[in-house]
């Protein structure tokens, strides 16, 4: 959990200090903002890599490692003096992320019995979303006050101790014989149906997310003491969503995923439409922070589920498409920004979570149709 933490804290500290960094490297706001969009490309193409290379490796050797080249990075991108060494940085990190992700599921469910791994996956989710509650507001308003610099070198600190407890504790078994190695049920069109719309679903978020804080300065008018406590507010929303699904995942593991989407559409059409006033701001960030991270969370949940073959393949995949869609996400936002400023950014973000919603709706069709033919 404190590594989950650490790596999501790493993964989005800079959407916090975009300004800073900017200001600081002499470099432009969207160049900044591919810092966000090269680390999501990096997991999208060496998630699914890494993990067939690194598959009958043990798990605590795997962990270990991943957690010694966030230290090393961490400690690399802090005082870094240059755009480009910053980036490699952060692409070092992206690469110990991209096989994080699928290792650390199997090995945490692995530990319990079937019948609730959901609430284990969301036990790891509420540690990710945390870093969206206090990592990466207090990284901004760490940085607003004492430089960019330092909240970068924080992650190492924390990923030192999480190295140290895994090396010392987590038992060492081959991969192959975990308990959680292979799907409960699996399913490939399933499988197919949920990376899709992990992948459109964050596009969309992140189209519009990356750029928050100027949208929320700029559009709705508030002032950058109330952004930061605004971006606590996201988190906290955040937190809450993942502890409510957590809680309900093994109980309606289906639905989840639906659930979660249709929110985040709501929340980023919201504040495309009515962020210009501040309650209705609030209000639309709200439920689209609750919506962000359940929505990592049940399809992380999904792949242990329907995965076709071995989990951490199939959660690397998983991984690996919503990443990808980060990256596009930043990427597509950089693009409208100069066209259509910031608001634009967020319709398309909620057109595309809508998008999602049409990928899911049409693999339950699909799903339903299959069932009736069997019968």
């Amino acid at each position: 959990m404190l590594a989950a933490f650490t790596f999501n804290t790493a993964e989005n500290l800079p959407i916090g200090l975009l300004g800073l960094i900017s200001v600081s490297l002499r470099v432009s706001l969207p160049a900044v903002g591919l810092l966000v969009t090269g680390y999501g490309v990096t997991v999208a193409v060496a998630s699914l890599p890494l993990a067939h290379a690194l598959r009958a490796v043990a798990r605590r050797h795997v962990l270990t490692a991943l957690l010694a080249v966030l230290v090393v990075s961490s400690l690399v991108a802090a005082p870094a003096t240059s755009y480009w060494l910053l980036l490699v940085a952060r692409l070092l990190t992206a690469l110990a992320q991209a096989l994080f992700w699928a290792v650390v599921g199997p090995v945490a469910v692995g530990l319990f019995a079937p019948q609730v791994r959901g609430r284990v996956v969301g036990a790891l989710s509420v540690a990710g979303s945390l870093a969206l509650v206090i990592g990466v507001p207090a990284g901004t308003w760490l940085g607003q006050h004492s430089g960019w610099r330092v909240p970068l070198a924080l992650p190492a600190a924390l990923g030192l101790i999480s190295l140290v407890t895994i090396a010392a504790l987590l038992p060492t078994s081959r991969p192959e014989e975990e308990p959680a190695a292979y799907g409960t049920v699996p399913d490939a069109r399933r499988f197919g149906t949920v990376l899709a719309a992990g992948a459109l679903s964050a596009t969309g978020a992140f189209a519009g997310y990356t750029y928050i804080v100027k949208f929320l300065g700029d559009v709705s008018g508030f002032s950058p003491g109330t952004v930061s406590a605004l971006l606590v507010a996201f988190g906290v929303a955040c937190l809450a969503g993942v502890s409510i699904t957590g809680a309900l995942l093994d109980r309606f593991p289906q639905s989840a995923l639906g659930t979660a989407v249709a929110t985040q559409a709501v929340g980023m059409l919201g504040l495309y439409a009515a962020g210009t006033d501040p309650v209705a701001a609030v209000v639309f960030l709200v439920l689209m922070g609750g919506a962000l991270g359940p929505v990592f969370m049940a399809t992380q949940n999904a792949m242990l589920r329907c995965a076709p073959g071995r989990t951490d393949l199939a959660l690397a995949a998983n991984s690996g498409s919503y990443h990808a869609g980060i990256a596009a996400g930043a990427a597509l936002g950089g693009l409208i920004l100069p066209l259509a400023e910031v608001r634009g950014t967020f319709l398309a973000g909620g057109l595309l979570t809508l998008g999602a919603c049409a990928v899911l709706l049409g693999g339950a069709v699909l799903l339903g149709g299959r069932v009736s033919a069997r019968r």
